[in-house]
């Protein structure tokens, strides 16, 4: 046996193996004694321990092995899950096709089969949950200190809030209709759970396009808003099973149904920003090619073998975030939209997407798709209001696996914040994107921000 790290870590581990005592555990100990010099703790087994017990719910650090029996592989997996932490863990067993069923089940950044605590720099090592996030060692690894050539160079020091907001002088002209109707006054619901919501609160904000002319009103989106859209995307954990080619489809449908309005949504983009015709249909455009393009992605990211120096192989699998909450870009009202929930559904994850707060008439107008396109209840959320306030919201939440947040420096840095205390993943962007650019605006940046990596460790051989 080593010694403990430090005096205060041997007195936590006492603490520790006390309340487990404490707490009914059956608690075993060697008769022989420790060395009497230096910080030594006798190796300690319990038995008898109940899931919520304080010892089965902490990292003890010390040489101590907490021990519970199960009945079932699915047991066995809600137990070894039953812990705000995921570092690392490790399966055994003669069946090696169940042991790679329940590799993937575990929510740990490494799983090691028939062996514990292998490490090499071809593979990546990092934890899950609670346990942190970022990779170390292997090509996931390397991400973190690279960034893609159009993006040297790109300053971040001004931290001015970029805001899209409506050209003035040119009139706002709404879809062109065969038939001559009264104009309504439309209020946008959100999108909650797979259906049109009213918000919590009884306020709405106006929406006005180029020119000054009113185009309708959304819901002001609260914390209860947020906290049922959660609720819905939690529910609709399914989806991360859901295959990659089911996900494919779906995006696919939604880029069919989409590209029959497309001179619809055109005319909503260009009564919205005032820009030109053409550039409101490029947008248009450019959205069904994202589609089209994540729908080709969905079953395409896969993951890799690293090879290692054991008599076996590292599995690296590409698995989803679970919640994410999505602050979308002011530019580009539908295309910046889409750009973040097609990578993010298409990897399996579910969203709560903020749309942008000055134009978010397309998004609101986009969910009519989605309902129509197979879309599965709760996978995406649209909660309208004022973004920075709401994404705030999003970040505290304990039940949100990570943020998106695209806006201004002020707000970014207000997510960071609201998410430490719950080491939750964050992605922040305040610089403009060209989102037209198929560089800037999608492909592998956006799938591995929408992933996570679990590194399976493979030994074969007798």
């Amino acid at each position: 046996m080593g010694a403990i790290v430090a005096p205060v870590q041997l007195e936590r581990i006492r603490q520790l193996v006390s309340t487990g005592v404490a707490e009914g555990a059956t608690m075993w100990q060697p008769s022989w004694a420790c060395p009497t010099e230096g910080y030594f703790y006798p190796p300690t087994l319990f038995t008898n321990v109940a899931p919520a017990a304080t010892i089965a719910q902490v990292e003890i650090f010390g040489p101590v092995l907490v021990a519970m029996m199960f009945r079932t592989p699915a047991e066995a997996v809600e137990l070894a899950n039953n812990t705000p932490y995921g570092l690392a863990a490790s399966v055994w067993t003669e069946n090696i096709n169940l042991a790679l069923d329940v590799a993937p089940k575990i929510k740990a950044g490494v799983v090691w089969i028939n062996c514990t605590n292998l490490f090499d720099a071809a593979s990546g090592f990092g934890g899950y949950r609670e346990s942190g996030f970022g990779r170390e060692g292997g090509r996931e690894g390397m991400w973190e200190y690279l960034k893609p050539v159009w993006d040297r160079g790109k300053g971040k020091g001004d931290g001015v809030s970029r805001q899209a907001a409506p050209k003035r002088g040119r009139s706002a002209r709404l879809p062109s209709s065969p038939f001559s109707l009264p104009p309504i006054d439309r209020t946008y619901k959100m999108f909650i759970g797979g259906k049109q919501t009213r918000p919590d609160a009884p306020y709405a904000r106006q929406i006005i396009g180029a020119g000054g002319r009113p185009l309708g009103e959304v819901g002001e989106g609260n914390r209860k808003d947020i906290r049922d859209a959660v609720e819905a995307a939690r529910a609709a954990a399914g989806w991360a099973q859901t295959s990659g080619h089911a996900r494919g489809q779906i995006l696919y449908y939604i880029a069919e149904n989409l590209g029959v309005r497309a001179a619809e949504f055109a005319g909503h983009i260009e009564a919205l920003t005032g820009g030109e015709g053409a550039d409101a249909r490029h947008e248009v455009d450019a959205t069904l090619s994202r589609l089209f393009s994540y729908a080709a992605w969905a079953d395409k990211y896969d993951g890799a073998v690293h090879q290692v120096p054991i008599r076996g192989v590292t599995l690296a699998m590409n698995e989803p975030i679970g919640v994410l909450g999505l602050a979308c870009p002011e530019e580009c009202p539908l295309l910046g939209f889409v750009s973040l929930v097609a990578p993010a559904i298409a990897t399996g994850n579910t969203v709560i997407a903020l749309p942008s707060e000055v134009h978010p008439l397309a998004a609101t107008e986009l969910y009519t798709v989605l309902e129509a396109s197979d879309v599965p209840s709760g996978v995406v959320n649209i909660v309208t209001g004022a973004k920075d306030a709401l994404a705030k919201v999003l970040a505290e939440h304990d039940d949100v696996d990570g943020v998106w947040y695209f806006g201004n420096r002020a707000g970014a840095a207000e997510v960071e914040r609201a998410s430490a205390g719950n080491m939750k993943r964050t992605w922040v962007e305040w610089e403009t994107s060209d989102w037209r650019d198929s560089q800037q605006g999608e492909g592998r940046k956006f799938l591995r921000q929408a992933t996570q990596v679990k590194n399976i460790w493979i030994p074969y051989g007798e």
